[in-house]
C-alpha cells in the first residue's frame, strides 16, 4: 500500500473520516473515523482499525464478531482530509447484521446499475436454495447441466446473429440473455463473479504492470 500519513489532514480532534467500500461489489459499507494510531494499525495488520468517538479508544472491526475487513487499497481525496478504504469483508459491516450500514433508503429514483449483477446472482442463488414453482431459473436447475449448456450455446449463437445484423437493441438483449444463463451455469458449478474478476485482473491488470 502506497500511502504517506504525513500527507493527510486530520481534524482538530486528530481524526479523519474513512469511507469503507466493498472492493468487489463497490457498495459503501460504513463511514467511520481513524486517527494516526488506528491508521498505522490498519496498515500494519491489513485489517480495518478505527477510533471510537464515543468510547475514545481504538477498535478493530470484527474483533469480537469475526466480521473483519481485509484491506485491498486505501486512497485519500484531493484535499487529503478523507480516506476511501476498499476492503474484502468477511461478514456484515453493520452491527444489525446487514451487509452495509447504509441499508435505510431516504430517496431513490432508480436502482444503481452497478449492483445489478450481484442482485441477479443473489436471485439465482435464492431460487436454487428455495425453489419456486413456475420459476424459469428453477426449471434450468431441475433440468441440469446439459440443458443449461444448451441454452448458453443457443444464446451465444443469437449474440453472433445480433452482431451480424448490426442491431444494437437486439445485440443488447441477446448479451443480457447470455449473461443470465452464464450466471446460472456459474452458480451450478460453483464459479463466482469474484473468480471471474480475479482472472481478468490477473490477465489484464497484473500482466500489464509486469510488462511496464
Amino acid at each position: 500500500m502506497d500511502i504517506n500519513i504525513e500527507n493527510l489532514k486530520f481534524d482538530d480532534n486528530g481524526l479523519i473520516p474513512a469511507i469503507v467500500q466493498d472492493a468487489d461489489s463497490g457498495k459503501v459499507l460504513t463511514l467511520a473515523y481513524m486517527n494516526q494510531d488506528s491508521l498505522r494499525k490498519t496498515l500494519e495488520t491489513n485489517e480495518t482499525w478505527f477510533f471510537s468517538r464515543s468510547r475514545q479508544e481504538l477498535w478493530n472491526k470484527g474483533e469480537t464478531s469475526g466480521n473483519k475487513q481485509q484491506i485491498n487499497k486505501i486512497s485519500y481525496d484531493c484535499d487529503a482530509d478523507a480516506l476511501l478504504v476498499q476492503v474484502t469483508p468477511l461478514g456484515p459491516a453493520c452491527h444489525t447484521g446487514k451487509e452495509t450500514c447504509f441499508h435505510n433508503t431516504l430517496y431513490t429514483k432508480d436502482e444503481p446499475s452497478q449492483e445489478i449483477i450481484s442482485q441477479v446472482v443473489a436471485k439465482i442463488t435464492e431460487r436454487r436454495e428455495n425453489p419456486i414453482e413456475g420459476s424459469y431459473t428453477n426449471y434450468l436447475f431441475n433440468e441440469g447441466l446439459d440443458k443449461i449448456l444448451k441454452k448458453v450455446g443457443e444464446e451465444t449463437t443469437e449474440v453472433i446473429i445480433g452482431a451480424k445484423n448490426n442491431d444494437k437493441t437486439e445485440l443488447t438483449n441477446e448479451i443480457a440473455d447470455l449473461t443470465y444463463h452464464t450466471l446460472v451455469l456459474m452458480e451450478l458449478l460453483g464459479v463466482s463473479v469474484t473468480d471471474i474478476k480475479e482472472e481478468l485482473k490477473n490477465r489484464h491488470v497484473v500482466k500489464d504492470k509486469k510488462n511496464k
